[in-house]
């Protein structure tokens, strides 16, 4: 024979083990920050836990017409590296704020994205994130039923708030490093640079900044697919041409995994001989021998800033830019005599 089921904690409850009252109790257990002192606030955390209290999700969704819970619609984060860290910084500050985080993933389908704003919108949450893998342009969501809407990585004409890095600053710095290494000449750019591209247009618009500012020169820019293979065949084709760089200036580290392929077949050493600064500071940047100087993606604060955008106090800015850090590592050294 079974045993009797265990009624369910209330949160009255746990408001009367802990000695304050059910409004107290219940700003404790949501995350709200309502001046309660420490020790108070603590006494209830533990009260809920000693009780295994579970709020009633569904009741309080209905009462106050908020589920407590943040939609994430992405394109294809899901599955990559940067776009786990997108989730995990969106995830940190959604559960600082007592919110959950739900993440539908559209495979870049106009229409799946719609069906599943639609779907969020029905589900109560308390606000959209709208995120892509890589720093775009995109459409502005429909159907968000006047929910608060903050873009990640990406920009709309929309006038929703915008979470994107700093892709000027970025150039400034990846040239920085080759300028305070002592380079003025011989510096070259290797990726394609299309107005499409906001990565290519803002960290250009860096590197060539930081440049002319410390009276340095772009020798050359080799256009191409921001691949291995792609910047390996434009750089060795250089190389034979008689072209040798003293820098180089990666727009990815895809890229400059190509570049340190060209370089080694023509016997030339990095850093020795040519310096290597590149872009997203992936996983291949600490992997390579010398490891890679890179220009990072700052995709958890992004994803943190993002949730925090919806849920504080203060208006957002209607652009908000992230810096982008700067991982140097051994890639780079004073021109070769």
């Amino acid at each position: 024979m079974r045993g009797a089921r265990r009624s369910r904690v209330r949160l009255r409850d746990v408001a009367e083990r802990a000695g304050v009252s059910p409004t107290t109790a219940s700003f404790v257990l949501s995350g709200r920050d309502m001046r309660i002192s420490e020790e108070t606030r603590q006494r209830v955390l533990r009260t809920a836990r000693e009780l295994d209290y579970r709020p009633n999700l569904a009741a309080r969704s209905l009462r106050t017409q908020d589920s407590r819970t943040i939609g994430l619609v992405a394109d294809t984060i899901a599955t990559g590296h940067y776009g786990g860290e997108l989730i995990r910084g969106s995830m940190t500050a959604a559960l600082k704020h007592g919110h959950r985080l739900l993440v539908c993933e559209s495979e870049g389908d106009p229409s799946l994205q719609a069906a599943l704003v639609e779907d969020l919108v029905g589900r109560q949450v308390s606000g959209l994130v709208v995120a892509t893998s890589s720093h775009d342009r995109v459409s502005a969501p429909r159907g968000t039923g006047g929910l608060p809407v903050v873009l990640l990585n990406c920009r709309s004409d929309a006038p929703y708030p915008a979470i994107v890095p700093d892709e000027v600053a970025g150039g400034r710095a990846a040239a920085g490093l080759v300028v305070r290494a002592g380079h003025r000449r011989g510096i070259w750019l290797v990726g394609e640079t299309p107005a499409s591209s906001l990565p290519g247009t803002g960290r250009f618009e860096g590197i060539v900044a930081e440049l002319a500012g410390a009276g340095a020169v772009l020798d050359e820019q080799l256009s191409c697919k921001w691949w291995p293979e792609a910047a390996y065949d434009v750089m060795a084709q250089a190389l034979a041409g008689g072209g040798r760089p003293r820098a180089v200036v990666c727009l990815n580290d895809r890229i400059a995994f190509g570049v340190y392929q060209a370089l080694a077949e023509v016997g030339l050493e990095v850093p020795r001989d040519v310096s290597v600064v590149s872009f997203d500071d992936s996983e291949l940047a600490s992997w390579l021998r010398p490891s890679l100087s890179s220009i990072g993606l700052p995709q958890f604060e992004m994803g943190r800033l993002a949730v925090e955008a919806l849920l504080g106090t203060e208006a957002p800015p209607a652009e908000r830019l992230v810096p982008m850090p700067v991982r140097a590592r051994d890639s780079i050294a004073p021109p070769a005599v």
